[in-house]
């Protein structure tokens, strides 16, 4: 399992996430041998190997010498990459290619082609280096950091391994909207798998609080700004409370919006135990996204607790609620097949009943998805309020089929069955 872990400083559900699967894994019994790094190596690093830090999303040396003597010595049947950036290098999957192993990589974003992995720039959806050779836009815009030079080295970097990524054996996409990403990107339905990422079972749902929970960083991409208009759009209390938690350069919006009503109140950053009280006293949980969010984990953590979620209909939120039908990528094999999503659940809405529903809302098994559009959202805020008791039972199946760790672990281990060379 190969991952550069991000900066402790900066919450990541990806290093989460990477911990969750190796304990799980080794749960299930498969041995999993970490190859991990930590950017927050880098203040330490002496100034020989940070003289090389420039390069090292191209090449990392350091890094293929030590995974090349673990390969060498432990013969794994499969190497499992997360991100690879900066101490690793997409360069690690020719590195276990040049042993003989089977590279599959999980995709959390969009960094096949992004230089910022988000598509997401100055407020707003942006895919200027898409289809390019080289992401020239992404120099301009000094996308990665902030800094032009890094920005070049990124787009660099992106260019280079083009042909490292498309070798890779199997790609996770962790929701179908991904998927639909690496087949833009060239990559065959036979070789991606819908597998989305799941998290540890807090148990039974408690009965639904009131009113909504919008839980995460308190930043322009996840549309606190968009929330707040569509909430304002409403008289003072007819919603019932919302809570806001959190951290984020919006904090003095939340703020200055709690200060103006008495049904907005402000959590902020919450620990698991804050968490665990504020999805129990909410009936409904938010994700208003405006850009193409991959796989909010929050949602996951709303439908385990059987709270039904209202989100745009961006990324990989219409996946998470229900209110798409994956695709099955074509000819992977029955055990690879297996790790599609499961259908919704008929205990959900149907289409006949989305129907019914203001135009712009479309009703999933677990919940509701708009444009990201302050009318539309405004118009869904008080048909989520009425529906939260009739999908609280349907979000929590939604869960246990799809999220579970049992279901999803299986579905890896499925993964890597299809991969592993012949036993010794």
């Amino acid at each position: 399992m190969a991952h550069n872990r991000y900066r402790e400083a900066q919450p990541s559900g990806e290093n989460t996430i990477v911990d969750a699967e190796i304990a799980q894994l080794t749960a299930a019994g498969v041995e999993v041998l970490p190859f991990l790094r930590s950017s927050d190596e880098i203040p330490s690093m002496p100034k020989s190997a940070k003289a090389l830090l420039p390069i090292s999303p191209i090449y990392a040396p350091r890094a293929q010498q030590e995974l090349s003597r673990l390969l060498t010595e432990h013969r794994p049947d499969v190497l499992h990459l997360h991100n690879p950036y900066p101490l690793l290098s997409p360069w690690v999957v020719r590195t276990a290619h040049k042993h003989g192993v089977p590279v599959v990589q999980t995709v959390h974003n969009y960094r096949q082609v992004c230089s910022s992995g988000l598509y997401f720039r100055d407020g707003m959806i942006c895919q200027d280096c898409r289809g390019r050779a080289l992401g020239v836009p992404a120099v301009v815009h000094r996308c990665y950091r902030g800094s032009r030079a890094q920005s070049a080295l990124m787009a660099t970097t992106l260019a280079v391994h083009r042909g490292t990524w498309k070798s890779v054996d199997r790609f996770i996409a962790l929701t179908s909207a991904v998927a639909d990403h690496l087949r833009d990107y060239g990559i065959p339905d036979s070789r991606i798998v819908v597998k989305p990422n799941g998290i540890p079972d807090p148990g039974a749902p408690v009965p639904l609080g009131q009113g909504f929970l919008f839980l995460g960083r308190l930043s322009p991409e996840k549309g606190l700004d968009l929330l707040m208009d569509a909430w304002r759009r409403h008289p003072d209390g007819t919603l019932g409370p919302l809570r806001v938690a959190g951290d984020g350069e919006l904090r003095p919006l939340v703020e200055a919006a709690a200060a103006e009503r008495s049904d907005v109140t402000y959590l902020g950053p919450l620990d698991r135990d804050g968490v665990r009280r504020a999805l129990a006293a909410s009936a409904v949980v938010l994700a208003t996204s405006v850009w193409h969010d991959v796989l909010p984990t929050v949602i996951i953590e709303a439908l385990a607790s059987g709270r039904p979620v209202l989100g745009t209909a961006l990324g990989g939120i219409p996946y998470l609620v229900g209110a798409d039908t994956p695709r099955e990528p074509a000819g992977t094999g029955p055990a690879v097949a297996a790790s599609a999503s499961a259908p919704p659940s008929p205990d959900g809405p149907t289409g006949s009943e989305a129907g019914a529903l203001p135009d712009g809302i479309q009703a999933g098994t677990a919940g509701w998805v708009v444009p990201p559009d302050a009318a539309a959202l405004a118009a869904a805020l008080p048909v989520a309020a009425a529906g939260a008791a009739a999908l609280s039972a349907p979000a929590r199946l939604r869960y246990e089929r799809t999220f579970h760790p049992d279901v999803v672990t299986k579905r890896l281990i499925d993964v890597y069955a299809s991969l592993a060379r012949p036993p010794r």
